[in-house]
């Protein structure tokens, strides 16, 4: 899987650019606020239709500019993409691949995945749940369309709950319409703890895999999901699951409606982090938490290609700045075998641990300076 070349049209802060990548490695340096950053978010973009740095397309326009225009070139699963977005402020998005139009945004991830690591990604494991829910939601909705259908409706029942919650003690009518929407929650969440179960299980072993081979083997990484009490194996059959989410809601019933916020669901999953049994978050060093973070990226990237049959493509941003000598060459070894995107300020050290092309990005503007 790779990005062959790019279009960019009033995206950010860039104009018109036009560009054409290394099929392996391709190294973005230039100074800050100049645009590398958002070259890599429009990868991201390409793979799901939204950005992960911004909730608001709006954001992603130019100044003074109406709307954007993103076209991909795509090598994937032995075929040639064309992905195509045009967003305008205010009006729905169109997509299209290879000139068909796409229902929804998840069709592209049928064509491009990638993994996106930035500096903020290192506190992976300081962070509380919402991010590293987040991180599983990011990988998931690009593997499995299944999944990213009931998340996207999950959310919007749960948007509608909550808004029942909060004004259910002015209209006490509203608690009738509480047994559809708890229904509907149950049978998607039940969806939801399948799969991030299933992927949980997987990442656990190749994170630890990674991070034993960073730390020399001297500590060890365990990654386990936790999701609500009732359910008491998160691998079992979804009309289990779905039961057992059932049984949850009743008993969270009147405790939901006294504190007028929704309770019961996956949407309070966590995804749980320990270094020799003890928790990453509250006792790991800003060292290991790197580490750690590193490895859960790493662990993502393997599973893509488990469950895929090649490599998503990698963009790292500016990560490499902030890792010690020993972390870099750790990432740097294991990147091999898919396309890869490096931002740096300073190219000169990935000139002698990397062959690809190197290209400078100034004010909006992507120039070849070095080609692999």
């Amino acid at each position: 899987m790779r990005i062959d070349g790019i279009l960019l049209e009033n995206f950010r802060n860039y104009r018109r650019e036009e560009i054409r990548f290394h099929p392996q490695c391709n190294v973005i340096c230039g100074e800050n606020a100049q645009g590398k950053t958002n070259l890599l978010e429009a990868m991201v973009y390409l793979a799901c239709g939204k950005s992960p740095r911004t909730r608001s397309d709006r954001e992603l326009i130019r100044l003074e500019q109406d709307g954007f225009l993103l076209e991909g070139t795509i090598f994937s699963r032995d075929r040639s993409f064309i992905s195509r977005i045009e967003a305008w402020g205010g009006r729905r998005k169109r997509i299209t691949i290879n000139k068909v139009p796409a229902k929804t945004a998840s069709e592209l991830s049928g064509v491009l995945n990638t993994i996106f690591f930035s500096p903020e990604d290192l506190q992976l494991i300081r962070e509380g749940p919402i991010q590293r829910r987040r991180f599983l939601d990011a990988s998931l909705c690009q593997l499995r369309p299944r999944y990213a259908a009931a998340l996207a409706e999950y959310t919007r029942l749960h948007e509608h709950k909550t808004r029942i919650l909060r004004d259910c003690a002015e209209r006490p009518d509203l608690i009738a319409t509480l047994p559809d929407f708890n229904l509907r929650m149950a049978e998607t969440g039940a969806v939801l703890i399948h799969y991030r179960s299933r992927f949980v299980q997987r990442l656990a072993r190749h994170a630890a895999a990674a991070y034993g081979e960073c730390s020399g083997g001297r500590e060890e990484l365990s990654v386990s999901y936790q999701t609500v009490k009732t359910v008491t194996d998160p691998l079992a059959d979804e009309r289990v699951l779905l039961m057992q989410l059932v049984e949850h809601q009743r008993a969270h019933h009147y405790a939901e409606i006294s504190s007028r916020q929704c309770l019961s669901g996956p949407h309070k999953d966590e995804l749980e982090v320990l270094l020799d049994g003890l928790s990453a978050k509250s006792f790991a060093s800003q060292g290991q938490t790197r580490t750690a973070a590193l490895s859960l990226k790493l662990a993502a990237r393997e599973i893509h290609r488990e469950l895929l049959g090649e490599y998503p493509v990698l963009l790292l941003d500016d990560v490499l700045s902030e890792l010690d000598p020993r972390r870099q060459e750790f990432v740097l070894n294991r990147v091999g075998g898919g396309q890869i995107f490096i931002t740096c300020c300073e190219e000169d050290r990935l000139h002698t641990l990397l062959r690809g092309n190197v290209y400078r990005v100034r004010s909006g503007g992507v120039s070849l300076e070095k080609e692999g």
